[in-house]
């Protein structure tokens, strides 16, 4: 037990979802120092990505109004997790002292292995990325044919958004659309998408991708002017960069209460977080909670008490079509889709309440700290941190 007049020093990797909530949480006390570092200036808000790619809406948020008072912003990226030196190295060449890390380093878009698509292809997963698609779509005529690849949230709400303003669609979906919805749910999607003249190609998948097409593997080629790539997702590689032991994908490897499998003064939360080698699914949902259980294992660490596990219910998921429908999906706590959904402008509305609440709880965590609440689900099921990782996309 540190003796009580020691001041605590925490560094926060990452200034997403999961990384500003932990570090607002951890102002519960007040003999903590807290550093968030992130590349960034600002939060991206990346829920709204495909609104700042279509023009309807912004991405970003200005720190000044989320972070609690005494929460150092370090503009930077951290390169290296010192564990021996115990400090965090910065590619400006800071090197930031800490008594713990939270590892809040994130999700980006995955390098695509199909041939052409990193060189023509357009992600959207990070803000840079979308500003440069939302250049380019500024260039193009409204009847210049678009690719979207990928059935998931992302593809579907960014070519809902394109096809609403009236652009020439095809979503190439690689095997069905929108999976985690329910049969109802995906045939209330795919009629919106017909109806507005989005071409669906849900078994298609895309063999290459050209600067004015895109090349299906049964061998016929489409015209696209832009190829928009939405399907896999990544994490950033500086948790093994540092030596720590990750899953197939990178993402740190964790016991039950999110602490780094090598180094008890590492926690991780959010995408980059494998806990037991099972990650919960990415998602801005899970993020906010898992940052929140972050802060408090680090706090029980400092107080010299055993940390909670992970005690989390993902129960369903929001989709958006377009600016004036959407879908909520309800599910059961371990989050599996039941045959219920809101669709409409109900659940439009349930879409757009759900991003707002979830940038209102971030504030409202800084001006009360431990006030965040979210669905419980009950102890996950016991695996040994050291099995075989198992790689899970959203």
């Amino acid at each position: 037990m540190t003796e009580h007049n020691t001041r605590h020093k925490v560094v926060v990797i990452g200034g997403g979802y999961a990384g500003i909530v932990a570090a607002n949480h951890l102002r519960m006390r007040t003999d903590v120092d807290i550093t968030l570092v992130n590349p960034r200036p600002m939060f991206v808000d990346r829920v709204r990505l495909h609104q700042l790619v279509a023009g309807t809406g912004d991405a970003t948020v200005d720190y000044g109004t989320l972070l609690g008072e005494g929460i150092e912003l370090v503009v930077d990226s951290a390169t290296r997790i010192d564990t021996a030196a115990r400090v965090v190295r910065l590619a400006s060449g800071r090197a930031l002292d800490y008594d713990h890390v939270i590892y809040a380093v994130g999700s980006t878009a995955a390098i695509p292995s199909v041939p052409g698509a990193a060189e023509f292809a357009f992600p959207i997963a990070e803000f840079e990325s979308a500003q440069r698609l939302r250049a380019r779509l500024d260039e193009l005529s409204l009847d210049a044919p678009a690719t979207v690849v990928g059935g998931g949230p992302t593809g579907i709400e960014t070519a809902s958004e394109l096809a609403e303003q009236g652009r020439s669609v095809t979503l190439v979906c690689g095997g069905s659309l929108m999976p985690s919805l329910s049969a109802p749910g995906r045939r209330y999607v795919a009629k919106w998408l017909s109806r507005h003249g989005v071409a669906v190609l849900e078994a298609d998948t895309v063999a290459e991708v050209r600067p004015d097409a895109v090349v299906f593997a049964n061998g016929a080629v489409r015209p696209s002017a832009l190829t928009i790539w939405t399907t896999g997702f990544g994490v950033p590689e500086l948790a093994a960069a540092s030596g720590l032991r990750t899953d197939a994908l990178g993402r740190l490897l964790t016991d039950e209460t999110l602490t780094s499998v090598d180094d008890d003064r590492i926690v991780a939360t959010g995408d980059a977080a494998a806990p037991s080698g099972q990650p919960l699914r990415m998602s801005c949902q899970a993020a906010g909670a898992l940052g929140a259980q972050a802060a408090d294992t680090v706090l029980s660490r400092v107080a010299g008490t055993e940390p909670a596990v992970i005690n989390l219910a993902l129960m369903g998921s929001c989709v958006s079509l377009g600016r004036r429908v959407g879908v909520r999906q309800l599910a059961r706590k371990d989050d599996t889709a039941v045959n219920v959904y809101i669709g409409g402008r109900m659940g439009a509305r349930i879409k757009e309440v759900t991003c707002k609440v979830a940038v209102w709880k971030i504030r409202r965590e800084a001006s009360k700290p431990g006030s965040l609440a979210w669905p419980k689900g009950g102890p996950r099921p016991e695996r040994p941190a050291s099995a075989a990782p198992v790689v899970s996309f959203p």
